[in-house]
């Protein structure tokens, strides 16, 4: 996840969701959908729902072999309202398991409700990322993601609301890697480089890649807090030079 595959696309199959903890208070999507009057809590399947399985004229699928295809951005793929719809979804991803899918929760205690029949011990081609944003979320979602029949794993940390401690979980045994960002939107919260740092050094220890993605908008480094344009977040994320693979 480091980075952009060298063929990657985005299949938002539903939209919308219900806020659920501390990291949606100024959750990206309700931002935009209130810049065009949508209501982001009412959940609605999208018009590219089969977009895995939609061919050219050739009879060859639109999404070519081998693209990362990062699932669900605009709502989350566990999210209630989406119960009825979630079986063809996973269907659509076991067919193409020559496509890989990526989607991030904040709701892997509704995981084990939601898998089809053939899951077993994960599908190779599906990787579930868990959001924590601070420890209260850390200490309740990573036990259960821990324990969840999953191929691929990764921990968000995304916005990262405090200092969070994963110490006692034990990543280096079921963890690819640790993502960190800040907040972005002109009412962030501040991020600490302190904190990123704490992370990187956990995953260094553990020999867990580690990925900064964003400083946010609010970023506070030795003790200054800077205020970073959107267009820059990243970009000073990458100049700081601590990714570790």
């Amino acid at each position: 996840m480091n980075g952009i595959a060298e063929k990657s696309m985005m299949w938002n199959l539903w939209h919308g969701c219900h806020k659920l903890s501390a990291g949606c208070k100024h959750c990206y999507v309700y931002r935009g959908d209130a810049k065009r009057d949508v209501d982001s809590s009412v959940v609605t399947q999208t018009k590219n729902f089969d977009l895995p399985l939609r061919k050219k004229r050739n009879g060859e699928f639109k999404i070519p072999s081998g693209t990362l295809v990062y699932t669900c951005f605009t709502s989350d793929f566990f999210v209630e309202d989406a119960d009825a719809w979630r079986a063809e979804a996973w269907e659509m991803m076991h067919q193409r398991s020559d496509l890989h899918f990526l989607m991030i929760t904040k709701r892997i205690d509704r995981f084990a409700d939601c898998l089809p029949r053939d899951w077993g011990d994960g599908y190779e081609n599906v990787t579930i990322c868990c959001t924590v944003e601070n420890q209260a979320c850390a200490d309740y979602r990573l036990p259960i993601y821990k324990s969840a029949p999953i191929k691929h794993k990764i921990i968000i940390c995304e916005p990262l609301l405090e200092k969070i401690d994963l110490t006692p979980y034990h990543i280096s045994e079921w963890i690819e890697q640790v993502v960190a960002g800040g907040e972005s939107g002109y009412e962030a919260r501040p991020c600490d480089f302190d904190w990123v740092m704490e992370l990187r050094r956990v995953c260094v220890e553990n020999n867990v890649s580690f990925w900064f993605k964003q400083t946010g908008s609010k970023f506070i480094k030795d003790g200054e807090l800077y205020n970073v344009k959107r267009q820059f977040q990243h970009s000073q994320a990458r100049k700081a030079g601590i990714n570790f693979k």
